[in-house]
């Protein structure tokens, strides 16, 4: 397992390169700007076929700078400069725990006076440089791929917001008994949260600049695939917990080929340090399993990502607005709902029943999925047979 980039390039070229970069958030990173770029390129695509229209805003050029963006800056300066001399000052103490070292009330005082001069300066000479003797005000059209910063930006806040609700929902008992930890804990996230509360920001953002949702949907459909897979792959680098059930048996003859751990492995070094320890090693991350489990993360990622293939591959041909995301839907629940079987996870007791909040979610979403999926082919056939009467 590879807890940080810099654990990765020491494995691949031998070199120790103390980094500050977790693996599993820079596959996290990663998966929002892929994401971004694929949804970006499927809003140009709509937009050229006339199903996206434009927006105007208004904008005021040549004002003054005010006190508030002086203030606003400074204040924004300080906060950055207060952090950012202490990590670059304690850089050892930095790399060896980031999460600790952000998240603390350590910094440099001096360090943010003077990066709060530089960010209100920086404002004051931005404005002034274009100020005008009479302001002038101009109407500028946005077109929809053009919002996809703000939208990306907004639905990862907030999906990363939901999914840590969700987990610690999911996990009470433990968010009962450290609530401060479980909330500024980096590690601890559910998709499932991540993707209501993310999609539902994006559908208010996106119909506040004209954007039809039901086509954002579609758009989306394929970048969330993506982005799901690529985070998956950071889940199965870095070890973070998402693994599956013991699996002690004999692998296959019909995947003999592959190598061992893709049937079954015991995480050793993983993020989250949980095992027994690793004879011989010396750190850190010096945990494994005692037994070997199911990797599920690097199942999730596979089939997320043939997935995304295949919506690529049916987006074009698919002209009944609404559609593709249904079938996202029906992939995604079916992919998770199975994929519990043999993964981890706190089981839910009701009414004589027993399921994971994984499980249930996925069911719905499977049934949203299949029910708008047969709403939107009745509705079209029904369209077609009223136009041919």
């Amino acid at each position: 397992m590879y807890p940080t980039f810099s654990d990765l390039l020491y494995d691949l070229i031998g070199i120790q390169i103390p980094l500050p970069i977790q693996m599993f958030g820079l596959m996290v990173a990663i998966s929002f700007l892929v994401g971004n770029y694929i949804i970006g390129l499927e809003l140009k695509r709509k937009y050229a076929e006339g199903l996206l229209s434009t927006h105007t805003t208004t904008v005021i050029e040549g004002l003054p700078v005010t006190k508030m963006e002086l203030l606003s800056n400074a204040i924004f300066g300080f906060i950055i400069g207060f952090k950012l001399f202490f990590l670059i000052g304690n850089y050892a103490q930095f790399t060896a725990n980031p999460q600790a070292a952000l998240l603390s009330l350590d910094g440099s005082f001096w360090g943010g006076i003077i990066s709060a001069i530089a960010m209100a300066y920086w404002a004051y000479y931005e404005k002034n440089s274009k100020k005008l003797a009479q302001p002038i005000t101009k109407t500028l059209t946005v077109y929809p791929y053009q919002v996809m910063g703000n939208l990306t930006i907004l639905a990862a806040v907030f999906g990363i917001l939901g999914a840590k609700l969700f987990h610690n929902l999911e996990n009470f008992d433990t968010f009962l008994a450290d609530p401060i930890g479980s909330l500024l804990s980096f590690s601890g996230l559910t998709f499932y949260g991540g993707l209501i509360c993310g999609i539902t920001a994006a559908i208010w953002y996106a119909r506040s600049k004209n954007i039809k949702t039901i086509h954002l949907l579609d758009a989306a459909a394929p970048g969330i695939m993506i982005a799901y897979g690529i985070g998956r792959l950071g889940c199965q680098l870095s070890g973070d917990g998402d693994w599956g059930i013991v699996n002690t048996a004999a692998k296959p003859s019909w995947i003999s080929f592959l190598p061992d751990w893709v049937w079954s492995f015991k995480f050793p070094h993983n993020v989250i340090s949980d095992g027994v320890p690793i004879p011989g090693c010396v750190g850190r991350h010096c945990m494994e399993l005692p037994l070997p489990v199911y990797p599920t993360s690097l199942y999730e990622a596979i089939i997320a990502i043939t997935l995304f293939f295949v919506l690529w591959a049916m987006r074009k041909s698919i002209k009944i607005p609404g559609l593709l995301f249904a079938i996202y839907l029906m992939m995604n629940g079916l992919e998770r709902f199975f994929i519990e079987k043999i993964r981890i996870n706190n089981i839910i007791q009701f009414a004589g029943f027993e399921f994971t909040q994984a499980e249930l979610i996925a069911s719905i979403i499977f049934l949203l999925g299949l029910t708008g999926f047969v709403y939107l082919i009745l509705k079209n056939n029904q369209k077609n047979g009223s136009i041919a009467a």
